[in-house]
């Protein structure tokens, strides 16, 4: 998580403040805390730094394969490895569908279509099978199924004669 004050440095220091019978909650990093309160000079707040930190840290996001936290990613604006745009899915897909207009790939305009549209629709249909296969409707992802052999068999230049086997066109 990100200081509150300066949202640049990780907060590692939450502090809580009652005044008048409501509560203030900080989520500061030591620089803004102590510019805000004071020096940490106490052996009391030595420790409650110590007690605080490591929950803080093990509660952030993390990508399993780099380590890269999504706060890290805040702060530069850069992911460590490919796996992080699976570990924080949730966080980028807002945010690439803001900066881009759709969250799906489609390339430059009619610079990978092909005629009839089959890739763009094997892709329709391989999302549609997986929800399926998700909702255990098993009969509406036969039928999804049998729709992608089509489109791949006619990519392919390949004929279903229905009894399956299949017969090259010529």
């Amino acid at each position: 998580m990100l200081c509150q004050r300066c949202k640049k440095n990780q907060a590692t220091i939450e502090y809580k403040e009652a005044v008048n019978g409501k509560v203030f909650e900080y989520h500061l990093c030591p620089a803004c805390y102590q510019e805000m309160f004071g020096s940490l000079q106490s052996a009391n707040a030595d420790l409650l730094m110590d007690l605080l930190a490591p929950k803080m840290q093990k509660t952030e996001k993390r990508c399993p394969v780099c380590g890269t936290t999504y706060s890290e990613y805040q702060r530069t604006g850069l992911l460590g490895c490919p796996s992080c745009y699976d570990a924080f899915k949730t966080e980028l897909m807002p945010a690439i569908e803001r900066i881009q207009g759709h969250t799906a790939h489609v390339g430059k305009a009619n610079m990978n279509a092909d005629k009839s549209g089959y890739h763009r629709k094997l892709q329709e249909l391989q999302e549609q099978l997986e929800a399926a296969i998700r909702n255990k409707e098993f009969m509406k992802a036969n039928d999804i199924y049998e729709q992608i052999n089509a489109i791949n068999a006619e990519l392919s230049g390949v004929k279903n004669d229905g009894e399956g086997g299949q017969d090259e066109q010529h």
